[in-house]
């Protein structure tokens, strides 16, 4: 059984990136090692080489932590990978049948598919709607009343 960790691009990067890191960090440690190493062995150090050369050892011990933690890293996920079962066909299965069991502990059912279905009109403004403009309607009737009452007298 395969993981789906082993698919992953970024994890794979993630991994040959630390690595890399580590290794460029090492080899920078080393090469500037080794010249101070020597030139103050044979007493012809200059200041560029023994200054820059701290720095430059600073530089690659830092990159070679990064890459050492993305190797932890890796590992880390790698574990909490193994910790976590899959099979291809429960893990598919798996989100459908957890959505139906929630709608049926809560009671709710939608055998004619009208949770997917459009709104209408009538849902949009509902009776509410109308009825208020029969009410403004009637109001307008009952401010144009009383005017004709009072021609009336």
């Amino acid at each position: 059984m395969k993981s789906p960790l082993t698919r992953s691009i970024p994890f794979w990067i993630l991994l040959v990136a630390s690595v890399g890191l580590a290794a460029a960090g090492a080899i920078l440690i080393s090469q500037h090692l080794g010249t101070m190493t020597k030139t103050l062995g044979d007493g012809s150090a200059t200041g560029l080489e023994v200054y820059g050369g701290q720095s430059w050892i600073v530089v690659g011990a830092a990159l070679v932590g990064a890459g050492a933690l993305g190797v932890l890293l890796t590992l880390a996920l790698a574990a909490a990978s193994a910790l976590i079962p899959t099979t291809a066909g429960a893990a598919a299965a798996a989100p459908a049948t957890a959505v139906a069991d929630g709608a049926a502990v809560l009671g709710l059912s939608d055998p004619e598919g009208a949770l997917d279905a459009p709104a209408t009109a009538q849902e949009i403004a509902p009776d509410g709607a109308e009825a208020a403009q029969a009410d403004s309607e009637a109001a307008q009737d009952d401010a144009a009343e009383p005017a004709d009452a009072v021609s009336a007298r």
